[in-house]
Formats: structure tokens, C-alpha cells, sequence
């Protein structure tokens, strides 16, 4: 007996010279027949509901639509191998490998509509491979089986045992439950949304309550699906609270504003907003505070609450087109259409400027010494800055305005001399200054000197 003979009978399985080619060969075609199924329903149906959810979707198209066709192919693979195997007593191997392509199909699936529903890749793959595994079980003795081995690999602490399956229960309890509250909080927009019997800020006020309230609802539901005593919950809310009330309220404050910012999704890592004199990208939303990466490189620590309490600017919450305006004046001898022509060539050689909506140049008034314009463009990189794409179109319109010879005037003054009164016409006369002598100390005459040997005259 060899290697692999030993290891299918470990595994419940008969010796492979025991297995029926012809089955097996049987299952494999039925197994791709499946999978080919799959991709043509993904084509052929999914691409039609996927543009059917698009068209009826409120807002920007979701994740969950863009994997509407991906989810209907593989739930069609799923659904033709079940009936597969449900069909016919397949030999054991050939039933593995049909029970392969099953697992396959439903943690793709699964992977799918995690990803669809806003969950990270970390958390779609772990639970794709989580469903791999349930499905991989029943090949090999069933999910009673499995759920012993697993339970055997733990601790135990006091009279509570922690073990694998402890953990992956937890795991899938959360991941389900986020899943159905996501779904829920979906549904329960959408249906408000479609309601013309509430005012906007109803509609908001209605789907912030109903999102708390299926949340609450979906904490309970996990506490009693894990097991966990409600008697020591209730002890540790108490000295929860009592900690918040003696001097961790801004703390709990930012926790909280922290989460409801990332359930509300108003602000987004990667969303550009204006917060005060703070203005950047946001890099990441963290338990205390918000990071904020300016254009001079530095990083601003917002406190959540400050986010919740004060005014933000997010320039990229519902699009992340952002419309720039440029004020320019030339001269009253100027040929205004021409002008406005070069400023929207100017705008439009920039790289960052949408070409729809077009830019545009428009008269905002006659000032005292320019005809005034406003030049105005649409960028959906605001992350990339504002002013270095103002100065680039400003030194572009330069250009094109001294080639095409039109002046940019700048403020000046005239001084005009009408009359002058008859004493600013008269000569005017300097006075000559007093002599030297007049003031200058006088000297000591100076007494001749006598010569030696020699008398006087």
C-alpha cells in the first residue's frame, strides 16, 4: 500500500485502484459543464442585472452592483453542481471532486458578496475561505467531525474553554452580522429614499434611527448566538460608565464620533476637505483623531469631535470634481472675445482640466481700469493642489497675451495741473548766506619776528 493509499483510508476514502475511472471522468465534465454554465449565465444575465441595479441605484453605483453579474455566474455554477450531486450515488472520489467544485463556487460567492457589501479584502478572503472549508468537510466525515478536531486545539480559563472553533464561531458571527446589518441599512435607505411622504431632512433623521436601531438589534442577536452572560456585560457597562463619568468623556467622545464617522462614511480616507486652516487629504480615520496630510507634507491630528461638531469642507464627499476660479482684467481697448478665447485655450492645456464640463470665461464687471473676467474650470484631483494648476493657466494666459499684444493693466494715476495761484508763479529767490568772517572767531594779529644781530627800523 502506498503513501496515498494510506492517506485515502485515513480520510474515509477506498484505495485509488478501487476508483471508477469512468465516474470520475463523468464528474470532471459535469464539473467544468457547471462552471461553463456559470460564466455564460455571468455574461449573458449577470451583466443585464448589474445594469438593471445600476439604472435603479440611488446615488453612485456601489461595490454590490459592480459584482452583481460575478455573484449570479458563480451562485448558477453552485446551484448546477448541487443539483449534480444530489442527482446520482457518485463513487467517492468522483463525489470529491464534485464536492471541490461546490466549495470553490461558494467561496467565491461568498467572497463576492462580502466585497459587495463594503467588507475589505482581508475580511472577504477569510470568510471565502472559512465556506471553503465548511464545504470541504462533508467530503471527509461531515462538520461534526471537523468541529471536534477543532474544538480539541485550545485552553481553558476557570470554567470557560477557548479553543479554534471558539474563535472561527466569533468570526463568523461578526462576519455575518455585519454582512446582514449592511444589507439591512441598504434596503432600509433604499426604501426610504423611494418614499415621497418625508422631507429630506426626514429621510435623514428616519435612516440614521433605523441604522442605530439594526445595529443595536444585530449586538444583542451576536451576545446570544455566542453565549456570552449578559450578568457580566451588565457589570462591566456599570464600571464603563462610571469610567466615562470621572474623566474619559472627550476620550469616549472621539471614540465614538470616530465610529460614527466611519459608518456615516462622510468622511472618507482619500476625501479632501477643509477643516478650519487645515486643508489636505484625509490618510486615515483612527480611534482618537483623524489624520489630515496637507500640501506642504505635514500631518494634522483632527480630533474626531471637532469633525462632528464643527463645519467641514469635503471637497470629494459626493464627486470629486471641484470647480477653480480665476479672476483676470485686461484693458478697455482689448478685444474681448479674443481674450476670453486665449484664457479658455490657456485652461484647456493643462493636463488636470476636464474636458467636460468645458471651461468657461465670463464678464463680472468694469472696474476703474480693466474690463474684469472670471475664468472657471472643473479638476477632479483637488488631492494635487489648487494653486500650483491656478499659477500654471496663469502663466499660460501670459504667454498667449503677449503674443496676441493685449495689456493687462495695472492701477494708475494721472496728476492734471489746471491753475496755479499767482505766488507759486513768482521767481523764487535763495538768500545768500552770510560771510564766513562775520561769524568766524577772529585771529591775534601775528607780531613780526626779529632777526638775530639786527636792529629794528
Amino acid at each position: 500500500m502506498t503513501w496515498l493509499d494510506d492517506l485515502a483510508v485515513r480520510l474515509g476514502f477506498p484505495q485509488l485502484a478501487d476508483a471508477r475511472l469512468a465516474e470520475l471522468a463523468a464528474a470532471a465534465a459535469l464539473g467544468a459543464a457547471a462552471l461553463g454554465i456559470g460564466w455564460l449565465v455571468k455574461r449573458r444575465l449577470g451583466t443585464r442585472l448589474a445594469d438593471w441595479l445600476h439604472g435603479h441605484e440611488f446615488g453612485a453605483p456601489g461595490p454590490l452592483t459592480a459584482r452583481a453579474a460575478a455573484m449570479v455566474g458563480w451562485l448558477s455554477a453552485m446551484l448546477v453542481v448541487a443539483i449534480v450531486i444530489a442527482a446520482w450515488p457518485w463513487d467517492p472520489y468522483a463525489l470529491l471532486l464534485l464536492d471541490v467544485v461546490l466549495a470553490i463556487s461558494v467561496a467565491v460567492l461568498v467572497r463576492n458578496i462580502l466585497v459587495g457589501v463594503g467588507l475589505g479584502d482581508g475580511l472577504a478572503l477569510a470568510g471565502a475561505f472559512v465556506a471553503l472549508v465548511v464545504m470541504l468537510s462533508r467530503a471527509v466525515g461531515g462538520l461534526e467531525t471537523l468541529q471536534e478536531r477543532l474544538d480539541s486545539v485550545g485552553f481553558s480559563i476557570g470554567a470557560r474553554h477557548f479553543s479554534m472553533l471558539s474563535a472561527i464561531n466569533i468570526v463568523l458571527t461578526v462576519v455575518i452580522l455585519f454582512t446582514l446589518v449592511r444589507l439591512a441599512s441598504r434596503v432600509v435607505r433604499r426604501v426610504i429614499k423611494g418614499s415621497d411622504r418625508f422631507d429630506p431632512t426626514q429621510r435623514l433623521l428616519i435612516e440614521k434611527i433605523s441604522t442605530v436601531v439594526i445595529i443595536v438589534a444585530a449586538f444583542f442577536v451576536g451576545i446570544d448566538m455566542l453565549g456570552i452572560d449578559l450578568t457580566a456585560f451588565a457589570v462591566f457597562t456599570g464600571a464603563m460608565g462610571l469610567a466615562i463619568g470621572f474623566g474619559l468623556q472627550k476620550t469616549v467622545g472621539n471614540l465614538i464620533a470616530g465610529i460614527i464617522l466611519l459608518m456615516d462614511r462622510s468622511i472618507k480616507p482619500g476625501d479632501v476637505i477643509v477643516v478650519g486652516d487645515s486643508f489636505g487629504w484625509v490618510n486615515k480615520i483612527g480611534v482618537r483623531a483623524v489624520s489630515v496630510i496637507t500640501r506642504e507634507g505635514k500631518e494634522h491630528l483632527i480630533p474626531n469631535e471637532n469633525l462632528m461638531t464643527q463645519e467641514v469642507e469635503n471637497w470629494s464627499y459626493s464627486s470629486r470634481a471641484v470647480r477653480v476660479k480665476i479672476a483676470i482684467g485686461v484693458a478697455y481697448d482689448t478685444d474681448l472675445r479674443l481674450a476670453q478665447k486665449l484664457m479658455i485655450e490657456a485652461a484647456k492645456e493643462s493636463k488636470r482640466v476636464l474636458e467636460e464640463p468645458a471651461p468657461v470665461c465670463w464678464i463680472t464687471g468694469f472696474g476703474d481700469s480693466s474690463v474684469d473676467h472670471e475664468l472657471r474650470f472643473w479638476i477632479t484631483d483637488p488631492e494635487g493642489g489648487v494653486g500650483n494648476i491656478k499659477g500654471g493657466v496663469f502663466l499660460s494666459i501670459w504667454d498667449k497675451f503677449q503674443a496676441a499684444g493685449i495689456e493687462i493693466p495695472f492701477p494708475q494715476r494721472d496728476v492734471h495741473v489746471r491753475d496755479l495761484p499767482e505766488a507759486a508763479t513768482r521767481p523764487v529767490t535763495v538768500a545768500k548766506p552770510k560771510a564766513q568772517a562775520a561769524t568766524a572767531p577772529r585771529k591775534a594779529p601775528s607780531s613780526p619776528r626779529r632777526r638775530e644781530g639786527s636792529e629794528p627800523q
